[in-house]
């Protein structure tokens, strides 16, 4: 399983993260959605070179031209509700791609930091032999990506999977390796975080992504 770590090389990209990560540029939330949108259409490009290609022939008002044009089936796939606006950097590149959407979130056990992961919905074309690209702005134990995916594969078994995300914990990246299929799975990074918190939440991370995004919830 190929790791895709864009600390690792400096670019656009380090001003984004740390935008998103900085306490007081977090208090604007348009700014906040648009660095995840901003992030997602640069792993959307670098994924496109990953892609398989055909050449088609194009009309100009001069003449014909040979053009490549992308050959897989794409499927963009995200968890609600933080997926979102860095879901849609995905489709500002890949702007004809088939879209799904898994519902999935925490529920708490009472008076414990333990919790279960809940899937409630999908929504889902049928994934056999496509590419599907699943976007969540943080995989902290890796457990919501794992089960989505597997919510996922009840719509058919993908050609291959690009996990996408902008912060994933060490202990996400290790559980990710061990749970999906090595061979068919490339993870986008744009950073990995050392720990976890008593909470689960990943540190230093950025704090909760939905309520960055959208506000608080109850």
């Amino acid at each position: 399983m190929e790791i895709i770590n864009f600390a690792e090389e400096k670019s656009l990209v380090s001003r984004f993260m740390m935008e998103l990560r900085d306490i007081n540029i977090q208090k604007d939330k348009m700014r906040f959605r648009q660095n995840l949108e901003r992030i997602g259409e640069i792993m959307a490009y670098e994924i496109s070179k990953r892609l398989s290609y055909r050449q088609v022939e194009t009309t100009t008002p001069l003449g014909t031209v040979q053009c490549d044009t992308m050959a897989d089936d794409i499927v963009l796939a995200t968890i609600l509700r933080a997926g979102i606006p860095f879901h849609q950097g995905f489709l500002n590149f890949f702007d004809d791609a088939q879209n799904a959407f898994v519902s999935a979130y925490r529920k708490y056990k009472p008076h414990s930091d333990t919790f279960d992961i809940h899937i409630e919905y999908i929504a889902s074309p049928r994934i056999n032999g496509k590419t599907v690209i699943i976007s969540d702005p943080m995989l902290a134990t890796g457990s919501s990506m794992e089960l989505a995916y597997q919510a996922l594969l009840t719509k058919g078994k993908p050609a291959h999977i690009h996990i996408a995300s902008v912060i994933a914990s060490q202990q996400a990246i290790e559980f990710i390796r061990r749970h999906l299929p090595d061979d068919k799975t490339t993870v986008w990074v744009g950073a990995i975080d050392p720990s976890l918190n008593p909470h689960s939440y990943i540190v230093p991370g950025l704090g909760d992504a939905g309520d960055l995004a959208y506000g608080d919830k109850e």
